[in-house]
């Protein structure tokens, strides 16, 4: 493009433009190290010029340079330039420079430039820079640098800077951000501010960076909520937590904790006007931040945007887009498109869409795809997926890999395979490198570990460190710990967090932590109004919905004392089901006072030869009164076996009656 005016003109040359020039679009040529080659014109904007072509202006050019007019020389020789005719530019070029046109002396430098004279072009850019040529300041600016020259790039490059140069400006930036110099932020401004999106894109991480990185984590090597895997007992009966399902980094960047919104506005302000320009990287950036504040369509758009200018990891973040939505074809579509340019990430979704699928040979091959592509992830997922067919020693040779790489799940899941082979000594150190390098599960496995040994204390300081990281099963573990110890406030604390994480266990414990406060509620009046459900309750019913039977039990108790039977029956029948012999006997009785003796009777039974001795010593009543004398001998003596005291003592005094009865 011809800048019309006294402005000068810049023409992106070189063997790197030429090699690239179906991308010359893209603002990242800007950025590399190359001499930024720049053709200066001036030229006529009267109203007979405005509209001719090309060939009509360089035909005018030429009679007028013939007849010595300097301006032509110089335009026509700018024109002769930047269409690649050097030999027909060139005598145009020199006969303006001779008579000191400051255009046509940066001009030729760019032609001897490109012909590889890069010391003869820097004579002829100092010329015009003296001159005031801000396009040969800056690429005399470029030249020094590309010969370590850093003082004399940086005088040239400022004074390019200085006239309004944007060129100049972006590689002044450069040059002081490559030194750590905090003006490199102003002159990146001055870039931005003129239109430059390499600039703008720049600035924006800058912005980012500087409120981000005081409070960036260590980054989690996973997409979406971690799954904590499955439980895998050990001896010692404790529950292990199994490796993580497949996982791939997000393909945002963006971090969870939020900075100051003003400068986080200003930011994405940028990466707006840079990605508005065309520019991939910061349309990515971009389509991140849209994503994680929930404007999803929006986000969409700069990553498809992205994506078609070939960012492959657009295209795999919008594949994750499209799969989120459900559209699991469309994204597989997507994540090829960024695998085939080798974006392991993308590979990594690809091998688990198709393991889901069933499909574990294309699984494996995109999983060593992802491995090839430098991506760790893709040697644990196929530790998980030798894992998941039983191939161990596949399994434990993919895990030790990505472990030693640095992958602390990988090296949790290494740990676990050998706990399971009854290697505790092997697993320890792995656990503690994960839990080191922040893996939660591994810091939950060495409490569990430690436990196993009856070293409780530095069980306690693993499960308080996976607990205060947010580990519902630890927080349960540290809450059992504090109540063991008398300290109620600190065990609700942690009760209140892993029930609120959703372990049954940790609701019902904490239930009867708050049910041991209440007061008695003394008889029960007629008419009076039912009570509401207490927080306990609420608690206690959480964990039965859950499937805890001691829960589920408790619940019918509190249903039965406020006159609920209907809802006693419920959960002391679904205790009773799964084999809670309270819930069978509670059941019984129930059923016993609404006069269903027969069925009471069977669910006494069911309680009784599961240990409770209550239950037996009904049965023994029943069949005394029935008369079964032989029959509630047998269930006394199952009373008297089973207990407590209290019942041990009335059934032995029942069974001798019933022997006095039956001797009589």
């Amino acid at each position: 493009m011809v800048f019309m005016g006294d402005r000068a003109t810049l023409l992106e040359t070189g063997r790197f433009v030429q090699r690239h020039a179906r991308n010359a679009a893209d603002e990242i040529i800007e950025a590399v190290g190359a001499v930024d080659a720049a053709v200066d014109t001036t030229a006529e904007t009267d109203a007979d010029t405005e509209n001719e072509t090309e060939t009509e202006s360089e035909a005018r050019h030429r009679r007028a340079a013939e007849r010595g007019d300097l301006a032509s020389m110089s335009a026509l020789g700018a024109l002769l330039l930047r269409r690649g005719d050097l030999d027909g530019a060139e005598p145009f070029l020199r006969g303006a420079t001779a008579e000191g046109d400051r255009a046509a002396a940066n001009n030729l430098g760019v032609l001897l430039h490109q012909r590889g004279y890069a010391e003869e072009a820097a004579g002829w850019w100092r010329v015009a820079a003296v001159a005031g040529s801000a396009p040969a300041a800056h690429a005399l600016g470029r030249h020094h640098r590309e010969r370590g020259d850093e003082p004399a790039a940086e005088y040239w490059l400022r004074q390019a800077a200085e006239q309004g140069h944007a060129l100049g400006a972006y590689a002044l930036a450069d040059l002081l951000e490559h030194r750590s110099d905090v003006g490199a932020e102003r002159w990146l401004r001055a870039a931005a501010e003129q239109g430059h999106r390499e600039a703008a894109y720049r600035l924006a991480l800058a912005l980012e960076r500087r409120v981000t990185e005081p409070v960036r984590g260590p980054h989690d090597g996973g997409r979406g909520p971690h799954d904590t895997g499955s439980r895998l007992r050990v001896p010692g009966g404790a529950a292990v937590v199994a490796p993580a399902a497949p996982t791939a980094p997000a393909p945002g960047g963006v971090t969870d904790p939020t900075p100051p919104k003003s400068e986080l506005t200003e930011a994405e302000q940028w990466f707006r006007q840079a990605a508005a320009r065309g520019h991939r990287r910061a349309a990515l950036h971009l389509g991140a931040i849209l994503e994680k504040r929930g404007e999803l369509k929006e986000a969409g758009r700069w990553y498809l945007s992205s994506a078609k200018e070939g960012e492959a990891k657009a295209a795999c973040a919008l594949g994750f887009l499209l799969r989120d939505a459900g559209d699991q074809e469309s994204a597989a579509v997507w994540w090829l498109r960024a695998a085939q340019d080798g974006d392991g990430n993308a590979a990594n979704a690809l091998g688990a869409l198709h393991a889901a699928r069933g499909e574990q040979q294309t699984a494996e091959r995109w999983y060593r795809a992802a491995m090839d592509a430098g991506d760790v992830n893709g040697a644990y997922n196929l530790g998980l997926l030798c894992a998941a067919q039983d191939r161990i020693p596949q399994a434990e040779q993919w895990y030790r890999r990505a472990a030693y790489a640095g992958h602390r799940e990988a090296a949790n899941a290494l740990a676990v395979l050998l706990l399971q082979a009854g290697d505790a000594n092997g697993a320890e150190p792995w656990f503690s490198k994960a839990a080191e390098a922040g893996s939660v599960d591994a810091a939950f496995n060495l409490g569990i570990l430690h436990a196993g040994r009856d070293d409780d204390r530095t069980a306690l300081v693993w499960y308080e460190r996976a607990a205060a990281a947010g580990h519902t099963e630890a927080a349960l573990q540290v809450g059992i710990a504090a109540l063991r110890d008398g300290d109620e406030r600190t065990a609700e604390r942690h009760l209140r967090c892993a029930a609120g994480g959703g372990s049954a266990e940790a609701a019902f414990r904490l239930a009867t932590v708050l049910d041991a406060r209440r007061p008695d509620p003394g008889p029960a009046v007629l008419g009076a109004p039912r009570e509401e459900k207490s927080e306990c309750e609420e608690w206690y019913e959480r964990a039965a919905q859950q499937g805890h039977r001691r829960a589920q039990v408790r619940v019918g108790m509190l249903a039965a004392g406020r006159g609920d039977l209907a809802e006693a029956d419920r959960w002391y029948r679904e205790a009773a089901e799964a084999g809670s012999r309270n819930g069978a006997f509670n059941l019984g009785l129930l059923l016993a006072r609404e006069g269903s003796e027969r069925e009471a009777a069977l669910w006494w039974t069911r309680a009784a030869r599961a240990g409770h001795g209550r239950a037996a010593l009904r049965l023994a009543l029943l069949a005394a009164r029935r008369g079964e004398l032989t029959e509630g001998r047998h269930w006394c003596a199952r009373a008297v076996e089973l207990g407590p005291a209290e019942v041990a003592e009335r059934a032995a005094r029942l069974s001798e009656a019933l022997h006095q009865e039956l001797t009589a």
